[in-house]
């Protein structure tokens, strides 16, 4: 047994080491040796500043007490602190009030603008007026502050406290200069409304409608031209107007004077004159007169019309005339009732506010013994025309 031992035992030294190997992959290499890793780089410091120098260095120190320092009152019988007394003692305390709901409590506050959003910052708004302005307005408003009285005492002076100082006088002519510069304007203006020629079946006509005025905003003097004839023909008949106007509403005048009328017969007449010219609801234009004549006859006559604006400078002007008379007058060709009516449409193109060529169609129709007159003498108690004209004022 110890010969069989000792004849194996270089094989079982030799597979121990075969072993061995097996389990380290790197045994029996050499190994280069290894890099040790590099440090890591410091960051940039400051150099060192030289420290300062020990004035106790080379001496000799004494070791330092390491023992606590002695009381000053050991051994001393110090009082005893009385205890705080608590100045509460014995008082029955109310229960304190319960805290108040948050009103704010669950409501998103992130959309708030912070002070930095808010434009018054910074600003003193003590001075502002929280409350309505004390103003006089048209519209009764309740919230307006009530207004106090104003005391016996204001009123009991001069109407002019400047007429004791500059004289009566003198202060009355300023005044009256004042109101004639500044209140007082004196405008004057010409329109001529229509001056057209008609295009009918059988003659060719022209008319012209003008107008104008002088005075301020409440009182003028009016007048008005209106006439008719035909091309290659004798005037029928014209008239003309001269008015006093005054302004009883910010849209409404009335009006009287003085009409004369001036026929191709030679059958002149003249005529009272009260009228109200304004402007309507809904913009019409609106002129109305009764006439009443030397001979005793009465008529009246309405004229309206209305410019509806296609463009700025494209208007579409509907117009009507109807005309009245209280009684027959033959000599006229005018009977009682609803004598005539016209009714036209015009376009026209404003060039400039104060210069507008129109076209338009305009129908004419006689009513009652007025279509019979005409009839009589062999005229048309109907007629339908194209007109072509101008309106422009200055």
């Amino acid at each position: 047994m110890n010969r069989f031992a000792v004849a194996f035992a270089p094989l079982i030294l030799a597979a121990s080491a075969l072993s061995a190997q097996a389990q380290d992959p790197h045994a029996g290499h050499t190994m280069p040796p290894t890099r040790p890793a590099p440090a890591p780089t410091p960051a940039p410091q400051e150099p060192a500043r030289p420290a300062a120098q020990d004035p106790h260095a080379g001496h000799v120190m004494p070791p330092a007490q390491t023992q606590p320092a002695a009381d000053p009152h050991a051994g001393h019988q110090m009082p005893a602190e009385p205890a705080t007394v608590d100045p509460h003692v014995g008082h029955v305390m109310p229960a304190p009030a319960p805290a108040q709901p948050d009103p704010h409590a669950d409501h998103d506050m992130s959309t708030m603008a912070s002070a930095q959003d808010d434009p018054h910052a910074g600003h003193d708004m003590s001075t502002m007026s929280m409350g309505p302005p004390d103003v006089p307005t048209s519209a009764d408003n309740p919230g307006r502050p009530p207004e106090e009285a104003l005391p016996a005492a204001a009123l009991s002076g001069p109407a002019h406290a400047a007429d004791m100082i500059f004289g009566a006088e003198e202060m009355t002519a300023a005044r009256r200069t004042l109101v004639r510069e500044n209140g007082d304007v004196r405008t004057t203006a010409v329109i001529i409304d229509r001056l057209e020629a008609g295009f009918g079946s059988e003659d060719e006509t022209y008319l012209w409608d003008v107008q104008g005025w002088s005075g301020g905003d409440i009182n003028r003097f009016w007048w008005k031209s209106e006439g008719e004839g035909d091309f290659g023909g004798e005037l029928e008949d014209a008239e003309l107007q001269a008015l006093y106007s005054r302004a009883v509403t910010p849209f409404w005048d009335v009006q009287a004077g003085l009409r004369q009328d001036f026929r191709a017969d030679g059958e002149d007449t003249t005529h009272l004159v009260l009228g109200l010219q304004g402007l309507a609801p809904y913009w019409w234009e609106i002129d109305a007169a009764a006439f009443l004549s030397t001979k005793g006859d009465l008529t009246a006559r309405v004229e309206a019309e209305y410019d509806q604006r296609i463009t700025q400078r494209l208007i579409l002007q509907p117009r009507m005339e109807i005309e009245f008379a209280a009684s027959d007058i033959p000599e006229l060709e005018i009977g009682s009732g609803l004598s005539s009516v016209e009714a036209g449409l015009r376009l026209r193109y404003e060039f400039r506010k104060e210069f507008a060529p129109y076209v338009g169609v305009e129908w004419s129709r006689a009513f009652g013994d007025t279509a019979d007159y005409i009839e009589a003498r062999g005229g048309e108690a109907e007629d339908t025309r194209l007109v072509v004209g101008l309106k422009a004022w200055f």
